[in-house]
């Protein structure tokens, strides 16, 4: 349903046909947090650029992205989209690794334990006393490292049930993208709790990723930022993304392109990254 609240019309939008919602971080939270008091399944990530263009290219990945109930535009571009396409009225982006920390802050002050999946143990072992200095009262029921392979036959369940009984009201997961919006897709019906894609906020809260200045965030600058940090893993990301989406863009502004969204998707994902 489409609301209007701030100056700010909510709904889904289309930007290159991935359905983004129009949201803040205020609205983002709550709709997380209501989905963990009231036990819901409930799946979330944050797409910049990168993320957009992978449901781009990849059309049965973009129907899984579209069956996501709350999708944040996590980049600047993403958010001017949403602004120049639909006069969404957006005074800033929900990023990732801050939306992190304002659903952890949230669920220490209601007492709701956190499960961290993913990443490595030697990040998660930075993460955990990270998180807790920063917030005293908040409750980690678990914490599972990725396996850095394909799930075996049973294992999801497994893994779901794990959660389960850790105690557990929201997971968040990092496994990177895309690998970690199809854990969130795949493990949804199996969990009665909001899992959150949240990317390199694991690397970041660890100190272990430094954040670009506030002006490059603010000017769309900070892929330039991490493709200084990460030239060879991220070259082609922004190198040959970053184009791709602004050409994309500039076409559905124009309506020269119809950015048709794939259905959303209902199949199961047979294998998938844990």
């Amino acid at each position: 349903m489409t609301v209007a609240r701030a100056g700010v019309v909510q709904g889904k939008r289309s930007v290159l046909g991935v359905l983004v919602d129009v949201t803040d971080y205020r609205d983002a939270t709550e709709r997380i947090m209501q989905a963990a008091r009231e036990r819901r399944g409930y799946a979330v990530t944050a797409l910049a650029v990168h993320g957009v263009m992978t449901g781009v290219q990849d059309r049965a990945h973009g129907a899984r992205l579209n069956s996501f109930d709350l999708v944040t535009p996590d980049g600047q571009p993403v958010r001017m989209a949403l602004n120049l396409l639909y006069k969404a009225g957006l005074t800033d982006r929900v990023y990732g690794p801050t939306l992190t920390l304002k659903v952890v802050e949230a669920a220490a002050a209601e007492g709701l334990p956190i499960y961290l999946y993913g990443s490595t143990e030697p990040t998660l072992a930075r993460l955990v006393p990270a998180l807790e200095e920063m917030f005293p009262a908040l409750k980690i029921a678990g914490v599972e490292a990725s396996k850095f392979r394909a799930s075996k036959p049973g294992e999801p369940a497994e893994i779901a049930e794990r959660i389960k009984a850790s105690g557990a009201r929201i997971v968040l997961v990092g496994l990177g993208c895309p690998r970690q919006e199809v854990f969130t897709y795949a493990m949804r019906p199996l969990l009665d709790m909001p899992l959150l894609a949240v990317g390199a906020a694991f690397d970041y809260h660890a100190g272990l990723l430094k954040n670009p200045p506030a002006w490059m965030q603010k000017y769309a600058l900070e892929w330039l930022w991490r493709l200084g940090l990460e030239p060879k893993r991220l070259w082609k990301r922004y190198v040959l993304l970053n184009p791709a989406y602004v050409t994309r863009f500039a076409l559905q502004k124009t309506r020269l392109w119809k950015a048709t969204p794939p259905p959303p998707a209902t199949d199961p994902v047979e294998s998938f990254a844990v």
